[in-house]
């Protein structure tokens, strides 16, 4: 039809394993205003909304919710707000997905993997009830029925979202690519809490993990770097991604960009500002992409040591900081001592690095973070 725009996936828009339609804020055949969101895409990163070109109507919608869609696809198509642009309901799709169908025995819609477990376990499609695409029977919601039906304790398949999707793809991902070596230190954050007290704790502790870092990548550059199968990419700017657990779940990694130029009270700002964003959903794609290295502050939810972290891809390394705790220690003088301590690891991409860098780099981040001040 003349006229007509097509809604597309920027090239530039999302940055994730993959983008799923999340949902559509208009029907087919609806009324739209320009810059009007139309719909959301999410990513295992941030959801983005695409919104209307044009004043219009919503003419066609391609991609249903919860399809994957690539970049550069079109999702739908936006017409002129006239009687010729407006489609007859009866030719349009709908905007979501249509109710699951009640499956048979003999449903053409089932695989032949579903086939052949349903015949082993002696059960009736008529019986199950699919949460697959469309209402599809699954082989795991076969195996639930199956034990169920075999007297084992009951349960329940609980669809993943698609941000879990993606960090799945995306951790099996790095492990595939990337030989995983963990190196652990520790460090006394006596001077640290020192000087929070002594500013009236203006900063997180998690900021100073940021300059810590900073300094490190710094020292030992090779950190700071993308493996090519060519050479070994060195970044000039440290762009540090802090990861950041969301209360629905899932994970989300924003970046706190030429963190090298920033002092500890920007890099808090910046640090609570994107970390407020995050939690919120209302993170841009710029605020997750371009990350050069990654800190992981899982002691915040009491984890004390963990190895090894799985390394955000195509990073080289990732900082892991524990839960921090006060432990007895032995000082230069050789008298027992109680220090506020915390385990430190660095998960390092071995084709870049060797432990001696490893090392080094955590060494310098000890160094920073105990002579604080």
């Amino acid at each position: 039809m003349p006229n007509q725009i097509d809604i597309v996936l920027p090239a530039d828009q999302t940055e994730g394993t993959t983008n799923v339609v999340g949902k559509w804020f208009k029907s087919a055949g609806e009324a739209v205003a320009a810059n009007e969101p139309l719909l959301e895409i999410t990513t295992d990163k941030v959801t983005v909304e695409i919104a209307a070109p044009i004043d219009g109507v919503l003419v066609e919608i391609l991609k249903a919710e919860g399809e994957n869609v690539e970049q550069g696809e079109v999702l739908g198509r936006v017409g002129p707000a006239t009687a010729a642009a407006i489609a007859s309901p009866s030719t349009l799709p709908p905007s979501r997905p249509p109710a699951p169908p009640t499956p048979t025995a003999d449903a053409v819609d089932l695989s032949p993997a579903v086939r052949r477990l349903l015949k082993e376990r002696g059960l009736d499609a008529t019986q199950i009830k699919g949460t697959g695409r469309g209402g599809r029977i699954t082989v795991e919601d076969v195996e639930v029925a199956g034990g169920k039906a075999g007297g084992r304790a009951g349960g329940r398949v609980v669809p993943h979202s698609s941000m879990r999707k993606s960090i799945a793809a995306h951790m099996v991902q790095s492990v595939a690519t990337a030989p995983h070596v963990t190196t652990v230190f520790e460090a006394d954050l006596g001077a640290v809490i020192a000087h929070r007290e002594a500013t009236a704790k203006a900063a997180t502790f998690t900021a100073y993990f940021v300059r810590a870092a900073v300094a490190a990548l710094q020292a030992v550059p090779e950190v700071n770097s993308r493996w090519h199968d060519h050479g070994l990419e060195l970044f000039d700017d440290c762009n540090i991604g802090i990861g950041t657990a969301l209360e629905s779940g899932g994970l989300i990694v924003p970046v706190i960009h030429r963190a090298q130029t920033l002092d500890l009270a920007q890099t808090a700002e910046r640090l609570a500002d994107l970390t407020a964003r995050g939690r919120a959903g209302t993170l841009t794609p710029q605020d997750v992409q371009g990350g050069t290295f990654t800190i992981s502050n899982h002691g915040v939810s009491g984890s004390l040591v963990a190895a090894p972290i799985i390394i955000n891809q195509p990073q080289s390394a990732i900082l892991g900081v524990g839960k921090l705790e006060h432990r007895v220690r032995v000082d230069s003088t050789r008298s027992i001592v109680v220090r506020p301590m915390v385990y430190v690891t660095l998960t390092i991409d071995h084709r870049v690095l060797d432990g001696f860098q490893a090392n080094a780099f955590l060494s310098k981040w000890v160094e920073t973070i105990e002579r604080w001040g």
